[in-house]
């Protein structure tokens, strides 16, 4: 429910609009449900108890109560590119896309590399970068928010480093941010900070260039200048 937004009022909303999904009436207020776009991701599921909740937990380790080697552990489960890993609810609990791009950037890790053949010392790295920025975001977030219900939730925020960011700088080494796309999400990265340099292919673009694709991003800057 990537388009799907929870909103909280002390009055009713205007219900029959399009992308109202769902209405409640409580004593203090009205909570509702909207859903903007096409794709209609969003549902609202009805538990009993516990016991019900539970049947909706994908099991993914809780990256913020984990120790390292839970967290090493969960993330050699299943040998998969680090993008696809912190992003599946099975294996880490609560991440998604945006925030697996800064987790990515902070510890200086390409996206698709392969889980299981990080080292010790990068898996440090990565686990010390999802706690920091998971718990930075947090911190802000609440600020924003300012004890009322939040209202303005976005996945792009200005004050993240490559996510949303694309051919702006990065800003620990000024190079320009890449990405890739691929259905209805994207990856951002820096090339020189993530990837030695290396441009990851866009499979759009890559396959539309073919041999004129370029390798690295001094090829890319290059190309540019032309």
């Amino acid at each position: 429910m990537i388009a799907g937004r929870l909103h909280w009022k002390a009055t009713a909303p205007k219900l029959g609009g399009r992308n109202i999904l769902v209405a409640f009436e409580f004593d203090n207020g009205w909570l509702w449900l909207t859903e903007a776009g096409t794709q209609r991701r969003a549902a609202l599921r009805v538990v009993d108890g516990e016991a019900g909740l539970q049947t909706l937990n994908a099991g993914g380790l809780e990256p913020l109560d984990a120790s390292l080697d839970a967290f090493t552990a969960a993330l050699r489960s299943e040998n998969h590119t680090l993008k696809r890993s912190l992003t599946d609810p099975h294996i880490f609990s609560g991440i998604g896309n945006s925030y697996s791009d800064e987790i990515l950037h902070r510890a200086q890790l390409s996206p698709v590399a392969m889980s299981q053949k990080l080292s010790p010392e990068e898996i440090e790295r990565l686990y010390d970068a999802t706690r920091a920025t998971l718990l930075e975001w947090t911190d802000r977030l609440r600020a924003d928010a300012n004890g009322e219900f939040p209202e303005k939730v976005t996945a792009f925020r200005p004050e993240m480093a490559v996510h949303g960011r694309y051919r702006q700088p990065c800003p620990r080494c000024g190079t320009r941010v890449q990405r890739i796309r691929y259905a209805s999400n994207e990856t951002n990265y820096c090339a020189k900070c993530q990837t030695g340099g290396r441009l990851l292919a866009d499979r759009a673009l890559s396959r539309l260039m073919h041999e004129d694709w370029p390798r690295t991003v001094d090829e890319l800057e290059a190309m540019r200048k032309r």
